[in-house]
């Protein structure tokens, strides 16, 4: 009986801790504009490859001017637009209240 106890605490304790840490990541989009290699990597289906061809893509041709500009980024397609679009931004927003 205690080792269920302890297993459903670890169950909930770990559940508590995906929800939080994911609300936290949803409150602030990732500025593609400024984002570090790091920071592109905790976007949803962006790898260290794509990240680095963000970056690399930026650097060569200069901002991104909208987000859907991603899309000629070697490696994201519109099935990974879709996916991202909510989470990047290439302005700095305040988090909304």
């Amino acid at each position: 009986m205690k080792i269920s106890v302890l297993k459903l605490s670890c169950v909930c304790l770990l559940l508590m801790f995906c929800m939080s840490s994911t609300l936290v990541f949803a409150a602030q989009k990732v500025n593609i504009n400024k984002a570090t290699a790091v920071e592109l990597v905790t976007l949803k289906g962006v790898g260290e490859k794509t990240a680095l061809s963000i970056i690399e893509y930026r650097e060569t041709h200069g901002l991104f001017k909208s987000i859907e500009d991603i899309v000629n980024v070697k490696g994201v397609g519109q099935k990974s637009f879709a996916k991202l679009a909510e989470l990047i931004t290439v302005t700095d927003e305040a988090p909304k209240q």
